[in-house]
């Protein structure tokens, strides 16, 4: 994947890609031309890392403002 597009226009263009296959099909027949979408499964598991990436990129409130210390020699 391009780098150029940030994750969450990536994870929409994936989504539509996963809809089209969902509503047209794997592949299909015009005259004798045959066309073929995107595997399914490919695209599912681009979906998943694409999220992953959105969610690392998000600020989580859970220890957000938790700071580390170390005091040595008590």
């Amino acid at each position: 994947m391009s780098d150029e597009y940030p994750p969450q226009q990536r994870l929409s263009e994936v989504n539509k890609a996963i809809q089209a296959v969902l509503l047209g099909g794997q592949s299909y027949k015009l005259g004798s031309r045959s066309v073929s979408r995107a595997d399914l499964a490919l695209l599912k598991a681009m979906r998943d890392e694409l999220e992953a990436a959105i969610a690392n990129e998000a600020p989580t409130p859970l220890f957000g403002d938790t700071y580390v210390a170390f005091f040595e020699g008590r």
